[in-house]
């Protein structure tokens, strides 16, 4: 182990949530902590806040009376560069821009130790250009705590260009002597998880702009299919409508206007208007007492049903039929001329990124109702549908009511709603692995614990399979005509390796 010991002391730049957050984390790790601020105001309100939620622990019996005053204790609240010069490990955290950050830091650098490690907090901000403005890079990283950090446990260490290994080793073993779980990422736009997890907010925001889905309903159906503990504009305006949006414009920005990160022009005007989310009292939702409600629209159920039958391909549709069978319906195989499970003539087809409307001439004797995937099919609430006759959706919603699965109606488009969202994270998930910003399990472990996903989006695509991930996602791109929704390279690998594995099989 090459943490740092508890005897080292700490400094942290910046009074703000999350510097008083990771003051607290350094300090009930033992450490001597200086948590530095130029506005002495500011200072005051960490500390009055600092004892506030330590008196919270002790009130919760989270944490004994004695260990919360020795915490109180070891945290030096001070205005004074000069006080940081013992200080073997700084952590900056104050405004993300890169030259406010390097200005305080080279004066932290000029009177620190030489073998005093730097790392920034930044979450977008590129590593190597901070780095790149002080005198020793090698000893320079990133050290991303996410919000609240005492609660949250991810890490991610960030290296930049010049970070040497030892540096980056230090504060991996430090991270986990604090009680977190560090992941390794390279000094790329939004490096992990705010990377990967744009196209949660990016892709549901298109669905609800292009008018296939309201707000409310996207969010039910992230929720009830997806296992999500909430839905992306419910996060949007708990995180803040203005916060979110910077963050994607950062990686836009970054990744030289790769459409996959492509802001949206909902959002913008929201921010425009003042509509932040919880912090004003209306963001896409409305968090006053009057606000009304949108009632999502629910296929009611046509029929009772005790047999179905299952066509095509086992794997599309086992989740289904596995609900199907612990409900007790007799599932019996057929051999039709598209996937899915049929009742009398209307089938429920799982989509493969096509509208209905662009299948459903192909097979003239069938009612195709599309359906969405669900990301844990045992646990699945709610689904959506699209397509079909009223008469058809009824029968869908018959077949889905009796697996205990409510049906969620959206106009027909590509890909629905949690198919097209999960396929667009796994695509820029492996994208990520591709181009080096982290290894597969370290960016299913973030995204896990960074942003509370019930599973990683690459555990997911192998679930389904790389080969429909990548169906999906050209399907989709067939219809818009547009590279946002390329998919990686390495999915296409992927799907190789896993076809000749089943014929050698």
């Amino acid at each position: 182990m090459t943490a740092l010991s508890s005897s080292a002391a700490v400094a942290v730049l910046g009074s703000g949530t999350m510097g008083r957050g990771i003051a607290r984390i350094a300090a009930g790790a033992g450490h001597n902590v200086f948590l530095f601020d130029i506005n002495a105001a500011a200072l005051e309100s960490a500390a009055t806040d600092i004892k506030r939620y330590l008196d919270r622990d002790v009130e919760k019996s989270r944490l004994e009376a004695d260990a919360a005053e020795q915490i109180e204790s070891r945290i030096n609240y001070t205005a004074d560069l000069a006080e940081l010069a013992e200080a073997a490990l700084v952590i900056e955290a104050i405004i993300e821009d890169v030259d406010i950050k390097v200005a305080l830091l080279r004066q932290v650098e000029s009177q620190a130790e030489p073998a005093t490690i730097i790392a920034t907090n930044t979450s977008s901000l590129s590593v190597t250009a901070i780095a790149a403005g002080l005198d020793r890079p090698s000893q320079v990283a990133g050290m991303h705590f996410f919000n609240p950090a005492p609660v949250m446990p991810l890490v991610e260490i960030v290296a930049g260009a010049e970070s040497a290994p030892a540096t980056l080793a230090t504060l991996t073993d430090t991270a986990e002597a604090w009680g977190k779980t560090p992941v390794q990422a390279a000094s790329t736009p939004g490096f992990i998880v705010n990377r990967v997890a744009r196209p949660f907010y990016g892709e549901a925001l298109r669905i609800v702009e292009e008018g296939l889905a309201s707000v409310q309903e996207v969010d039910e159906v992230v929720v009830g299919a997806g296992g999500f503990r909430m839905g992306p504009f419910a996060l949007m305006d708990l995180v803040g409508l203005d916060v979110n949006l910077a963050v994607s414009k950062s990686v836009y920005e970054q990744t030289f206007h790769d459409p996959r990160f492509a802001p949206n022009q909902i959002q913008q005007q929201l921010v425009d208007a003042g509509r932040l989310g919880r912090k004003t009292g209306r963001g896409f939702f409305s968090y006053e007492a009057d606000a009304s409600v949108i009632t999502p629209r629910v296929a009611a159920p046509s029929q009772d049903v005790t047999g179905v039958i299952a066509h095509g391909e086992a794997a599309a549709i086992s989740g289904l039929v596995a609900r199907l069978n612990s409900a007790g319906v007799a599932v019996a195989p057929g051999f039709g001329p598209a996937p899915g499970v049929a009742l009398g003539t209307t089938l429920l087809w799982p989509s493969n990124g096509r509208p209905v409307s662009a299948v459903d001439s192909l097979v003239p004797e069938l009612n195709i109702v599309a359906i969405d995937e669900c990301v844990d099919w045992s646990t699945a609430s709610v689904i959506a549908i699209a397509g079909g006759s009223d008469q058809a959706q009824g029968d869908a919603a018959a077949v889905l009511a009796v697996a205990g699965i409510e049906a969620r109606v959206v106009d027909d488009g590509p890909g629905l709603v949690m198919l097209r969202i999960m396929c667009q994270l796994a695509s820029v998930a492996a994208d990520a692995v591709l181009k080096g910003v982290a290894s597969a399990a370290d960016i299913d472990t973030a995204m896990r614990l960074g942003t509370n996903y019930p599973t990683g989006p690459l555990e997911w695509a192998d679930g389904l399979g790389a080969a429909r991930v990548a169906e999906v996602l050209d399907n989709i791109a067939d219809y818009y005509g547009e590279s946002r929704y390329r998919p990686s390279s390495l999915l296409r690998r992927t799907a190789e390796t896993q076809s000749k594995l089943r014929e050698a099989q």
